[in-house]
């Protein structure tokens, strides 16, 4: 591995299916797996190819009930290519003898190549290169050229060209019981000597989409002489073009994909458009230069540049800019004009079903400190959903809007009604959908992209809107208990997810669990400051059109002033009410039966136990507030609601939940290296080391298959951005507050902060912030409780105290 390349030497088919995963391609439209052309589905190879908003939605038949899921849709393949000798057997890189096998992932780039040198059955010996973009400035097109080089051999070689619309939803072994054909394929045909098409449809939604291919057979460079055959079966064509081949001269096959849908604007009808653009489109070494002439431009943007004490750039570094690579193929400047949302596993895979979680909260703030525009798209996924989350929201006997924990087209909620324990093999329910703390998520987006952006055009016509309905929402789910004099929050999940009600319960849910009632009064208190902030025009309509009166603030600031969050011993904020009721968990002595025990509530389980009984979480949950609020933000909102605060209490909660966290999710390393960043750096950087290397290790064992952790892979590149650099956007100005782990010499990278491109550099001694040359306005800078104006063309030097 070199600092841009993830490479591979050797061919392990085991390690396929992460491999596949962890080299997929993409441009925020659309993106393919990295699976070999010549390979359909079976066995380490699942081809794979999604369409950002491509859902369907089908029912399935789930011990005796029907139950109803929307998927990300698996769309035709357009990968396939091969070639054979003689009407001999069809290249396969699991039949043949592999003599040299080389796959590199070119991040800097987004070049996907495979080097392999192989002898057939009938001792024939060829090298074959292929490399492969999905274009990120053409946003509808992807392209592929292979060079074949035949070593020991001259004569008549047959190529096989196709696409492939036999696909189903089959990447996640737990969800293969399940309905998971969700295509019809419509149409196919031929357009002149080269272009080959497919149109599928989605059988529910009926959403049409048009593959076209053209393919093209060189020697040197120039055009070869080949006879086509256009073959078409069940739900597949081809094209098979015959050519000459000399030994030890390469033969090189260019395939140029363009593809069309019903969502997409521009278009009338998705085939005359896909293959028009097929048609147009030039040559693979231009398309190619385009590529990674637009790649280059956003990495000028977004690298994050890592060195350790002695000024090198260990493995780290790779995997972090393979981090922010998946990153902006899922969430590209494609989408600012696109009504989508950020699905938790990329394009990359089948898992969540492509669904939209909170993960987003740990996405948008590398996104809105770079390209902010794609951020304000996004925000905007969730604002055209509003009126569904009121709906939901009305339908649960609440006000306000109550957006759903699983998200899919509609923004409906989709999550699971029923789960299978591979584990027990038994089907159990899912109550994870009470996680109404996505709701927080969504109003803290809103308000850190309006800080960090000053966009107060997006705050009046949307972002407040969706606060305020998220505060009446939140106001509507607290109920007053006089027992207690204080607000109380019921039947809710916490991030936790282990814990979906209090064990010999009845109550669905939990009883006040403390994150989620810590952020119901952010929520509130925000959504008041923000609604204070607006133009009086702009306040009074909203007031109008939303029916808030007086009455309504009143009760917000006194939920705000009485709202409980439940403590037990020396000021341990408890996960819920009745936490400290529930047992210890014998840490040890499961860890010896069964090495990982990172899936708790499923190994459990199986043993006929229930999570629920014991002090144990999957991941962050009340540390998720240390998360999200600062120290003095979390004192403010505690103090405020009557209880005591000392300077031990986040100390002291951080020891005592990681003691008893399994890390059950990719997202909980990042949430405890950013809270220990400040008092045990060594620990931070350990547990930052362990989640960025949790997608390229797979270490929830074969779930990276099924699609990489998206928002772990964002939460690794925010914790070197906003908690070791400790950047921190306000509306006064862009403070800075690094402590750098000791194992990190030198951190570099460029953010946008309110329309100003600034240049960050920070080291053991100080921290360097430089303003682009412009003729734009001065901005501030805050470091040490300071603010400082920095001109267009100025660079400030901050010295840093020993031990920053």
């Amino acid at each position: 591995m070199t600092r841009w390349t993830f490479a591979v030497d050797g061919w392990d088919p085991g390690s396929q299916p992460v491999l596949e995963a962890l080299t997929t391609l993409g441009n925020g439209r659309f993106a393919t797996r990295g699976a070999a052309e010549e390979v359909s589905a079976g066995g380490p190879h699942y081809p794979g190819t999604y369409i950002a908003g491509g859902y369907n939605r089908l029912e399935s038949e789930v011990s005796g009930r029907v139950v109803t899921n929307e998927c990300l849709v698996n769309w035709p393949n357009w990968l396939p290519l091969t070639f054979r000798i003689d009407g001999g057997d069809w290249f396969d890189i699991d039949e043949v003898d592999l003599l040299a096998f080389e796959q590199e992932l070119d991040v800097h780039g987004g070049v996907l190549t495979r080097t392999l040198r192989f002898r057939d059955p009938a001792d024939r010996e060829f090298e074959l290169r292929s490399r492969r973009i999905v274009h990120m400035e053409r946003h509808a097109i992807a392209a592929m050229e292979w060079t074949i080089t035949a070593q020991d051999w001259s004569g008549e070689i047959e190529i096989r060209s196709a696409i492939d619309g036999a696909v189903a939803n089959t990447g996640v072994a737990r969800y293969r019981e399940l309905a998971s054909q969700h295509l019809e394929i419509t149409e196919t045909g031929l357009v002149g000597e080269d272009i080959i098409f497919l149109t599928a449809r989605a059988n529910q939604s009926r959403l049409r989409v048009t593959e076209a291919v053209r393919t093209r057979v060189f020697q040197g460079d120039r055009a070869a002489t080949c006879e086509r055959e256009l073959v078409e079966e069940d739900q597949r064509i081809a094209q098979h073009l015959v050519v000459a081949c000399e030994a030890l001269k390469p033969l090189r096959v260019e395939k140029i994909l363009a593809v069309a849908t019903g969502r997409d604007v521009a278009v009338l009808e998705p085939r005359n458009a896909a293959c028009k653009m097929a048609r147009r489109q030039p040559d693979f070494a231009t398309l190619l230069d385009e590529h990674q002439r637009a790649w280059r431009h956003l990495w000028s943007r977004a690298d994050l540049r890592i060195t350790d004490q002695l000024g090198d750039c260990d493995e780290s570094q790779l995997i972090l800019r393979l981090h922010v690579f998946h990153l902006l193929q899922t969430a590209s400047h494609h989408a600012v004009d696109a009504d989508v949302g950020v699905p938790a596993r990329g394009l990359h895979g089948e898992a969540y079903r492509g669904h939209i979680f909170w993960d987003e909260l740990f996405v948008f703030p590398f996104l809105t400190l770079r390209i902010p525009e794609l951020t304000r798209a996004l925000l905007k996924y969730r604002y055209r959903r509003l009126d569904e989350a009121r709906w939901a929201a009305r339908e649960a006997g609440f006000a306000g809007a109550m957006f759903p924990w699983q998200s899919g087209q509609e923004g409906e909620e989709e999550s699971q009604v029923l789960h299978l324990n591979p584990k027990s093999g038994e089907w159990v329910p899912d109550t994870t959908h009470r996680q109404r703390h996505v709701n927080a998520a969504i109003a803290y987006n809103v308000w850190q992209y309006h800080q960090a952006t000053g966009d107060e055009e997006f705050l009046a016509s949307h972002g407040a809107e969706l606060l305020l309905e998220i505060g009446r929402f939140w106001a509507s789910i607290a109920e007053f208990n006089p027992d207690r004099e204080r607000y109380e929050i019921r039947g809710v999940v916490g991030p936790d997810e282990f814990h979906t009600g209090f064990p010999g319960s009845d109550e669905p849910g939990l009883r006040n669990n403390a994150y989620t009632n810590v952020m119901a009064v952010w929520c509130l208190k925000t959504a008041l400051e923000v609604l204070d902030h607006l133009p009086e025009d702009r306040r009074r309509e909203l007031k109008e059109s939303l029916a808030l009166s007086e009455e309504d603030f009143t009760t917000w600031q006194e939920i705000c002033d009485r709202m409980f969050v439940p403590m037990h011993g020396d000021g341990i904020i408890s996960q819920f009410e009745g936490w400290e009721e529930l047992e210890e968990l014998d840490w040890q002595g499961l860890r010896q039966r069964h090495g990982d025990i990172q899936r708790l509530d499923r190994i459990l389980g199986a043993e006929g136990d229930d999570v629920n009984r014991y002090q144990a979480t999957k991941q962050a949950d009340v540390l998720m507030l240390f998360f999200l609020l600062s120290a003095e933000e979390l004192k403010e909102l505690l103090t405020r609601l009557g209880y005591e605060w000392d300077q031990e209490l986040i100390p002291r909660n951080i020891a005592y939940y990681l003691d008893r966290t399994s890390h059950g999710s990719t997202l909980s390393r990042v949430v405890h290296a950013w809270v220990l960043s400040r008092s045990d750096r060594q620990a931070s950087w350990a547990l930052f080391k362990d989640a960025l290397r949790s997608d390229v290790d797979d270490v929830q064992g074969g779930t990276t298959s099924e699609g990489v952790h998206l928002g772990a892979m964002a939460g690794t590149v925010d914790l070197v951005q906003r908690c070791y650099a400790g950047v921190e956007p306000r509306l006064d100005g862009l403070w800075f507050d690094p402590r750098l782990p000791d194992h990190v010499g030198s951190l570099e990278f460029r953010v946008r902060y309110q329309a100003h491109w600034l240049g960050v550099r920070i080291d053991a001694r100080a921290l360097e912030v430089s303003l682009d040359a412009s003729e734009a306005t001065p901005v501030r800078v805050g470091h040490a409780g300071q603010l400082h104006q920095l001109r267009p063309g100025d660079t400030r030097r901050f010295e840093l105290a020993a031990g920053s």
